[in-house]
């Protein structure tokens, strides 16, 4: 009798510890999956106030396993940025629309200025989530880029200095799905 009571009071512990240590099943609870490949970005405005004035000296884009990334090149210190979706992506200066492809635009304003001519943009077919690039124009102390993408989906942005060569990059990931 004793040793029947020792193994089921060993069963139900060993029972209690399976539960305690077993991920929670996901039912109609409304709980949601891990993020798309741990990406926890959001899709909300981003913004840095950094007070420079590089010089955009180009532009370029790479595909990676969990996003699309676009890369605006600056001769100088990294400025300051803001990213956003937009219903129409608009002409700094004169406000007219930019026609840009896709199901949702992201504008990219980097505070760096740019003379004529406007830089080359990186060729975008075939990615996941990018859809078009346009250049939107500078006035006034600051550069507009127009991205289109699939959909409105999570971003993060960046800038990286490099004080060796005195250039900067201002870099914008887009995830491939939510």
């Amino acid at each position: 009798m004793k040793g029947t009571t020792l193994r089921r009071s060993a069963a139900a512990l060993a029972l209690g510890i399976a539960a305690a240590t077993a991920p929670a099943a996901v039912g109609a609870s409304g709980a949601s999956a891990a993020p798309y490949c741990g990406i926890t970005w959001g899709s909300l405005a981003k913004s840095s106030s950094v007070s420079t004035s590089p010089a955009v000296t180009g532009l370029r884009a790479g595909r990676h396993a969990c996003f699309d990334r676009l890369v605006i090149d600056h001769r100088g210190r990294a400025s300051g940025y803001h990213v956003s979706y937009v219903s129409q992506i608009t002409q700094d200066g004169s406000g007219f629309v930019v026609p840009v492809s896709g199901g949702a635009k992201l504008q990219v304003i980097t505070h760096g200025t740019r003379y004529a001519p406007a830089p080359a943009m990186p060729n975008v077919s075939g990615y996941t989530t990018f859809r078009d690039v346009k250049w939107a124009g500078f006035h006034e102390g600051q550069s507009t880029v127009g991205l289109g993408v699939r959909a409105r989906l999570p971003f993060r942005v960046f800038t990286i200095n490099d004080t060796a060569t005195g250039t900067s990059r201002l870099v914008v990931d887009v995830a491939h799905q939510w």
